[in-house]
């Protein structure tokens, strides 16, 4: 099909998705409840996955999914099924009146207030339809792969990944709103093994986008990849010390995912955030910034909505180092005696602040520590703050990668590492919702040997 007819094919899908929720909040009113929402969706895949020049296996995917909650005045309720037939629409009406009639009071539930609610709705361009066949999917992943395993010292692949999917969505509540949106996603990626015994080392490359004609080129990503791999070769572990660190960018955005966390209703509302009663302090660097930004064209996290229907809009997280609020969706706000700042369902696209500094300005100010690549295990307390993982990367020294590490661990507590940041680079990685360069952390534990 070709771009007219897809778009036409999923507005038409759209407008069917809209009636069924629009007469879903109709029944369910008219069975008692004071307030209903309905969240809709469709969405569509393709996904191949090719391994030394074969394709292993194809998987394509059509779900959907259907979830009401209603409220009988504080009472809530909530059913969700797959199946969009009319007795499955009903059961799940059943089943979430069912549930409210017998659930406690909570007096913070309910919608989101109504003069919240969402009344422009920009095109963003999300959607980017893409419909290859099988075989032209394959023959990408083997481009990919090919262009990899072509690189001197690779020895072997685990496979490249070439997926396609667009996802529909409607939500509507009982405000009269009714909110549709339709985005795409394109993804690929290439894993790849080099040496043998004791010193195989593996890694990857990946790219996603809204459209494909913001892919990288195809064989680059297969040698990105074989050169990440190849760079592990000889690695080393360390002994124990303070150093600076520098997380590159991909790593970095998950430091900034900790802030966001530590800043979100959840935690706060439950006391267990190291950052309660911590709005206009000063938690980072006056120089530093990170701005919400939800109406990026192609962006990853972009929305005129959020999961409760409420308006988003631009706004500052961090302005000179200062956290300038939460994010906070209805039912948070109001057990913190707030107002939602539109995060229900969490934030959008994220965007930090940097400098000029490129990569290779970035490993000179770092000048003799840790380049950290990666991270592994789950030891980061929301509560306390204390911050430990085990990790990979590189040993710098100078200015210059002096040789790779793993097996090793980096400890320190985050108010100390945010407190310490001392740049961020212009090498921002795009292919995510937080949107960051490398970040320069002044000290940390690194633990090995």
């Amino acid at each position: 099909m070709n771009d007219v007819v897809l778009q036409s094919h999923a507005a038409a899908e759209l407008d069917r998705l809209s009636t069924l929720a629009e007469d879903v909040i109709t029944r369910a009113k008219a069975a008692g409840a004071s307030q209903a929402e309905v969240s809709a969706s469709v969405d569509t895949g393709l996904n191949v996955n090719v391994r030394l020049g074969e394709a292993e296996t194809v998987e394509r995917t059509q779900d959907r999914g259907f979830g009401l909650t209603v409220y009988f005045g504080k009472r809530k309720g909530s059913a969700s099924t797959a199946d969009l037939r009319a007795e499955s629409i009903q059961a799940t009406i059943d089943q979430a009146c069912a549930i409210a009639r017998y659930t406690e009071e909570d007096a913070c539930a309910g919608l989101a207030d109504a003069d919240r609610m969402a009344t422009e709705f920009p095109d963003l361009d999300l959607w980017h339809p893409w419909q290859p066949t099988v075989d032209e999917l394959i023959a990408i992943g083997v481009r990919i792969e090919d262009a990899g395993r072509a690189v001197s010292g690779i020895t072997n692949s685990e496979g490249a990944s070439v997926t396609t999917g667009s996802s529909l969505g409607v939500y509507a509540n009982s405000h009269g709103f009714v909110g549709r949106e339709s985005a795409t996603r394109h993804t690929m990626s290439c894993s790849l093994i080099a040496g043998s015994g004791g010193d195989m080392q593996r890694d990857y490359w990946y790219d996603s986008a809204r459209s494909i004609e913001q892919w990288m080129d195809v064989e680059a990503l297969g040698r990105e990849a074989a050169r990440r791999t190849l760079a592990r070769c000889g690695a080393r572990t360390l002994s124990t010390r303070q150093c600076p660190v520098l997380f590159a960018p991909n790593v970095a955005r998950g430091l900034i995912g900790h802030l966001i966390s530590a800043a979100s209703g959840g935690p706060l509302y439950r006391r267990a955030s190291f950052l309660l009663d911590h709005v206009g302090r000063a938690i980072l660097p006056s120089w530093f910034s990170i701005e919400e930004q939800p109406h990026l064209l192609r962006g990853q996290g972009s929305s005129n909505f959020d999961a409760e229907g409420v308006a988003t809009t631009a706004s500052a997280v961090i302005r000179e180092g200062v956290l300038q609020r939460y994010l906070l969706g209805s039912y948070a706000a109001r057990k913190l005696g707030l107002s939602s700042t539109g995060n229900a369902g969490g934030p959008t696209n994220l965007v930090v602040g940097h400098g000029e500094d490129d990569f290779q300005a970035m490993l000179a100010r770092l000048g003799t520590g840790l380049l950290l690549t990666e991270v592994m295990g789950q030891g980061v307390s929301l509560l306390t703050g204390d911050y430990s993982r085990g990790a990979a990367g590189f040993w710098v020294e100078n200015g210059e990668i002096a040789y790779p590490v793993q097996e090793i661990t980096i400890a320190a507590n985050l108010r100390d590492m945010f407190a310490g940041i001392r740049a961020v680079g212009a090498d921002v990685d795009s292919r995510s919702t937080t949107l960051t360069g490398s970040i320069l952390v002044d000290r940390m534990t690194v633990a090995g040997e």
